[in-house]
């Protein structure tokens, strides 16, 4: 019987770490309402959590990119599970806005960070062949996220509270996470240049101060920043949206579980064929459909065409999210992984700070979404405009094969 290849068991790891940490921070989006009606809070006030949220999660990107290059990932994705779990248990007694403000948005929001971007770092440096599927595997987390941390915590918000409900994720955070984090490991490093070559460096290998240089750095960043400015406010929104026109709380939960289905699916297919036809071309395909899609949240008024648009619409941020990654990867090499994925990371959630907490004020000014959509769908266009601007990436050297990377 051959042996498992342990990449896949990192993969798994990611998968429900990336479940878990993504999955607790976007649930706020469950919570809007019910703790907007229980507090008298605003919806403006509630998603600037998610502003904080998002804001330091980039912080957290670049800072648990360069610690998880340096300490391994291991360390990294511990200290993440501990912090995530205590920032849901104290947000979930906050006495005021501003409590549950801090107390929801700092720790929750570095916590998330210190998951997706190392796990992603860590997975590339375990793969030559399947590389694209195996990133976009543990991407799949976010979808996972939204399909499990999402409807349990609209179940506890209706059979007890708010509080209640935000307690019980911050503890499933601790049992969860902490025992997955232990399963994490960085491949072995023979110490030859047939391993160094594996990994995707040698002499010509870049530093991070050349890597934040170039043209290519700032091509996937900013494509990354509109791509996240484009999605993240329909998504935060999309369960109250629904809502809004009528349908039934669980009802509308669902709607936000299909986009994360759909999700998983786009991240394995976009994954697959990224692997065939290049990260690139996958991309833009992704951003293009992803600006059609947010448009059609106008005419969105009934279940049927909220769940039609959240298949269109999930498949499409899904598929989009892990190939930059795959990007950094075959521009940069993967010794400075970590530390230019946690940069292009950190201006990414720039862009999901906005959208959310856009979102929010220009329902609270207009008393709709319509702005927001038509906003996002200009945002969305400019990420396919960006995106057209890439590179083809530096060859890298040949690498030899090795036991470690395989797969």
């Amino acid at each position: 019987m051959s042996k498992i290849f342990y990449g896949w068991v990192i993969v798994g790891a990611g998968i429900v770490m990336t479940c878990i940490g993504v999955g607790s921070m976007l649930s706020l989006s469950i919570f809007l309402q019910p703790i907007s009606e229980a507090t008298g809070w605003s919806r403006t006030g509630i998603s600037t959590a998610a502003l904080i949220n998002w804001l330091c999660m980039g912080i957290g990107s670049f800072l648990w990119g360069t610690l998880s290059d340096r300490f391994g990932t291991r360390a990294v994705v511990l200290c993440g599970g501990l912090l995530l779990g205590a920032g849901m248990v104290t947000a979930s007694q906050a006495g005021s806005l501003t409590q549950f403000q801090i107390m929801f948005g700092v720790p929750v929001g570095l916590a998330a960070g210190s998951f997706y971007t190392p796990l992603t770092a860590t997975t590339t440096r375990w793969f030559t062949r399947n590389r694209s599927l195996a990133v976009a595997l543990v991407s799949a987390g976010f979808g996972l996220g939204s399909t499990t941390v999402g409807p349990l915590a609209r179940w506890m918000i209706t059979t007890y509270d708010w509080r209640t409900a935000m307690l019980v994720i911050g503890d499933l955070a601790w049992l969860v996470v902490i025992p997955a984090a232990l399963l994490v490991r960085e491949p072995a490093v023979a110490g030859s240049g047939a391993a160094r070559a594996a990994a995707g460096g040698d002499g010509g290998e870049f530093t991070v101060g050349r890597a934040l240089r170039t043209p290519q750095f700032a091509a996937i960043a900013f494509t990354n920043f509109a791509c996240c400015a484009a999605h993240s406010g329909p998504i935060f929104h999309m369960v109250t949206h629904a809502m809004d026109n009528g349908v039934s709380a669980m009802a509308a939960t669902t709607v936000l579980g299909v986009a994360g289905v759909a999700s998983l699916s786009g991240r394995i297919l976009c994954g697959l064929m990224a692997d065939r036809i290049g990260a690139k071309r996958m991309l833009l395909a992704g951003l293009a459909l992803q600006a059609v899609a947010v448009s059609l949240y106008v005419f969105t008024r009934d279940l049927a065409s909220f769940y039609a648009v959240a298949v269109v619409f999930g498949f499409a941020y899904g598929g989009a999210m892990p190939l930059y990654a795959i990007l950094v990867r075959e521009y940069f090499g993967g010794r400075v992984m970590g530390t230019v994925f946690g940069a292009v990371g950190s201006v990414a959630t720039l862009g999901m700070a906005l959208g959310p907490w856009a979102g929010g004020w220009l329902y609270d000014t207009f008393g709709g979404y319509f702005w927001l959509y038509m906003g996002s769908f200009g945002i969305g266009l400019g990420a396919v405009a960006i995106a057209l601007t890439f590179r083809p990436p530096r060859p890298l050297p040949a690498a030899v094969p090795s036991p470690v990377a395989a797969g």
